[in-house]
């Protein structure tokens, strides 16, 4: 069983969502998204966190707290998280009160995710250049984290904005707030904020060849600013995404992406302006080579999966909260659900303390199969002979 420096890592989903192409029924594409978060209710998932796009035809979720205050009405479990509210694109007097209303529609079930925004045409349509959104979400997040997390009035402007003597009029549902996570990719960006902060961490390219190698250095700088702040550290809060699909064999994994997995790679090399997150290849072949010989992800079996968590879980250098599948369309719904059902019957336990119990009680029972398989039976016979003996004592009174 592999070794887990968390004693109950948590699995869930990263939803963009990636429903490519761009020429199917976008109504349908979101009642699909509905119906994996659904899903993975029913099969024990713990998160799922759904991100906010404005432009480039396959990321349609433009609102994830709209979304989440559905999903929480037809979900029962499993939290649920922006993953991200571009928090540079928005009023923050506006996005704490929505947060909060979701958070009380949820009962608590809602998680709070910022980041800069990752789609350059969303941020043109509002006139703001790349090089401001960082920036700007350290900024907006400080004033943001004021008008959560305290009673005060908030006074503060910028060129974007201003917020005059504000105050959310609800308290949050969750005592004292929901979690806040902040995204991160290759950049020391998201570790700053969240160890300055003490929030929670989303390690968004976390499997990328580039993210793979600051992976430990992700919270290296965390801790760092956390020990300057004087915030507290906890590596639960800590999430990686990444890419996968499996199926009973890896031949069958490989054929099943045959239906959209090209289509992916293309959306993230001519029409996703993000260098950190572009697929290699121009054949299919070369880009299966390119999530599965690079570290990216797994395109193959459980056991693979198993494996590459188990990885990830080392190259973290003491362990992380959370594993999060990256939502995607590379194979056709019934074997995406196929998928979801054999990573919760077999990856998940794999890192659950109740499956050391159960190789273990399993090993126990082994152990003194033998000498109680004899006496079992021993003492079965014994109650036999004794029976019918009774028996023929009675018959002959």
């Amino acid at each position: 069983m592999p070794a887990n420096p968390v004693n109950k890592l948590r699995f869930g989903i990263f939803m963009p969502p990636f429903n490519s192409p761009s020429t199917q029924n976008p109504t349908t594409s979101l009642q699909r998204n509905i119906e994996t978060i659904q899903l993975l209710d029913r099969l024990g998932y713990d998160e799922a966190w759904i991100g906010e796009h404005h432009s480039a035809g396959t990321e349609i979720i433009a609102d994830p707290l709209t979304f989440i205050s559905h999903v929480g009405a037809v979900t029962r479990n499993i939290k649920l998280g922006t993953g991200v509210v571009s928090l540079p694109y928005h009023h923050p007097l506006w996005i704490a009160d929505r947060a909060i209303l979701v958070d009380h529609l949820l009962r608590g079930r809602l998680m709070l995710g910022v980041g800069p925004g990752s789609l350059p045409t969303d941020s043109e349509m509002i006139g703001l250049e790349p090089s401001q959104l960082r920036p700007a979400l350290g900024e907006d997040l400080d004033v943001l984290l004021r008008l959560l997390l305290t009673e005060e009035r908030v006074t503060h402007r910028t060129d974007r904005y201003s917020v005059v003597e504000a105050r959310t009029q609800l308290a949050p549902y969750s005592d004292p707030c929901f979690e806040i996570a902040v995204a991160a990719t290759v950049s020391p960006a998201g570790p700053i904020l969240a160890g300055k902060h003490g929030l929670g961490l989303l390690s968004l390219g976390a499997t990328t060849r580039e993210g793979f190698d600051v992976l430990a250095h992700h919270w290296d700088v965390l801790e760092a600013e956390a020990a300057k702040a004087g915030q507290p550290t906890d590596r639960s809060k800590w999430r990686l995404v990444g890419p996968m699909h499996i199926a009973e064999t890896k031949e069958q994994a490989i054929e099943d992406v045959r239906y959209g997995f090209d289509l992916f790679c293309e959306y993230t090399q001519k029409t996703l302006a993000l260098p950190t997150f572009r697929a290699v290849g121009e054949t299919f072949e070369e880009r299966v080579a390119w999530i599965n010989e690079t570290g990216l992800g797994v395109i193959g079996t459980p056991d693979e999966a198993i494996t590459q968590i188990q990885r990830l879980m080392d190259q973290s250098d003491g362990g992380f909260g959370c594993y999060m599948m990256m939502q995607h369309d590379w194979a056709n719904w019934e074997a995406t659900q196929r998928h979801y059902e054999l990573f919760a019957r077999h990856v998940i336990p794999a890192f659950q303390p109740s499956q050391r119990r159960l190789l273990a009680a399993q090993e126990w029972a082994r152990s003194r199969h033998g000498e109680l398989d004899e006496k079992n039976g021993a003492a079965i016979a014994a109650w036999s002979e004794k029976y019918a003996a009774e028996k023929e004592a009675a018959g002959q009174a």
